[in-house]
Parts: structure tokens; C-alpha cells; sequence
């Protein structure tokens, strides 16, 4: 299982949010390619960005500085969601050297365009399902459907996904520890790699995590590592054991 450093781009900066909402951010982090070194050097196997105007605003806004990571770590693998709505986005990061990209809203909006993009990119393509509730959430969380994410899941089971990256959103960004109960449900609904993101907050949420590696490709971590309440190194070691 791996522990997966989250650099969320807004404005140009590294920053967290609480619940997703933008207006409740703190920023870590002027330069993004520094925070992307930073983990890099304390062991980070993989790298998750995520581009948050884009996420709203429905095209990519963070190209160029993503562009500059991927560049800079041209071994790594590194997934990047927010803002992905065409095959032209998808196509353009993986020529940038990116080895994953997340489709969210789109994969509620449009399911066919993830089979698209299955065929076209196989491989390296990923559902984002963020949830609130237990119920999809698009366009940067700002919406709340009437869709179970279960459900969304088990539609792309078939499909080609690599893996999916499940978001409770009531948990991501205030340090509350892990729905783990509904992600690894959402893992055995669909078959799929499921990534865990939303949480994590110190070692306690890695030991909880860990028996359930059968199902679980990772988990992202963002405010715990930039606050220091999980050290990356040591998290990483002690699921390697």
C-alpha cells in the first residue's frame, strides 16, 4: 500500500482545504515543484495533484506548473485530477509525463467518456468519486447528487479504470481519521484498486488502514505531512513491514 502526498493547486500555491471548500484554505506552499521535491526526497513512491480551479472552473488552469513536476520527476508516477473534461486535457498530461489522470465530475455527468477514455488511454485512466454522505459529489463538491457512489463505482467495474480514488468529504482536510468502513464497501462493490483519500491524520489511521491492503492501492495524505502529524517516511516504512 502506498502513501500518496497530495498537492493541491490553487492560485499557483500549495494549499488544503477544509471539506472542499475554497474560500477555507491554508496555503503551505508558494512553489509546487519545491513541495513535490520535498516529498519526493522523504520517499514518495507517487505523487496526487490536484488542480482546484480547475476542478471548478471545468478546464485545466494549473497546466504549465504540473507540466514543471513532471518534469522534474520523470520516474514517478504521478495521478493528477480537477478540471479533466476532454480527451485533448487527457492526452496533453500524459504527453506531459504524467501517468494517471482522475476523471470525476465528467464520470457521473458523461460514463461513456470514461469508457472513451479507457479505450484511447488504457491503462492510465482513474475515477475520482468524491462523497458526502455515502452520495456523489461534482464539480468541486459544490454538488451533492443523488447518486450512490457504490453504484457509480460498480458502473466502471468493466470498463478499463485502473483504480478509483474515493473522497469522504466530510472527513477530507479536518484530521478526523479515515472512513474506512465505506471505502473498503466501495472497494468490494466494484473489484477495482481502491485509493483512500480524506483524513488520514497520524499513524493510528495507517495501522487502521493497513489489514485491509487486499483492497486498498494506497492512501493520500495531505494536511497531516504539511502539519507534521504523519511523518511520510515512517508511515510508508511501516506498511512496507
Amino acid at each position: 500500500m502506498l502513501i500518496i502526498p497530495a498537492i493541491d493547486l490553487k492560485d499557483g500555491k500549495c494549499v488544503r482545504l477544509k471539506q472542499g471548500r475554497m474560500e477555507d484554505d491554508t496555503v503551505f506552499g508558494d512553489d509546487p515543484v519545491l513541495m513535490a521535491n520535498q516529498w519526493v526526497e522523504q520517499g514518495a513512491r507517487r505523487l496526487h495533484l490536484v488542480d482546484l480551479n480547475g476542478a471548478f472552473d471545468g478546464v485545466p488552469v494549473h497546466k504549465t506548473v504540473v507540466e514543471q513536476i513532471a518534469k522534474a520527476h520523470p520516474k514517478l508516477p504521478i495521478q493528477l485530477g480537477g478540471g479533466v473534461r476532454s480527451l485533448s486535457t487527457i492526452e496533453h498530461y500524459l504527453s506531459a509525463g504524467l501517468s494517471y489522470i482522475i476523471i470525476g465530475t465528467k464520470a457521473l455527468e458523461e460514463p461513456s467518456f470514461v469508457d472513451e477514455a479507457c479505450r484511447n488511454f488504457a491503462g492510465h485512466i482513474m475515477v475520482g468519486i468524491d462523497a458526502k454522505d455515502g452520495f456523489v459529489a461534482t464539480h468541486g463538491w459544490a454538488n451533492v447528487t443523488d447518486t450512490k457512489a457504490t453504484d457509480l463505482a460498480k458502473r466502471f467495474a468493466d470498463a478499463g479504470v485502473s483504480s478509483i480514488v474515493y473522497t469522504d468529504i466530510a472527513k477530507d482536510g479536518m484530521m478526523a481519521g479515515v472512513n474506512i468502513e465505506q471505502t473498503v464497501e466501495l472497494a468490494r462493490a466494484c473489484g477495482l484498486p481502491v485509493i483512500a483519500s480524506g483524513g488520514v491524520t497520524d499513524m493510528g489511521d495507517i495501522q487502521a488502514l493497513k489489514p485491509y491492503g487486499e483492497y486498498l492501492l494506497g492512501a493520500i495524505t495531505g494536511r497531516a505531512i504539511y502539519e507534521g502529524t504523519l511523518d511520510l517516511a515512517q508511515a510508508q516504512a511501516f506498511l512496507d513491514g
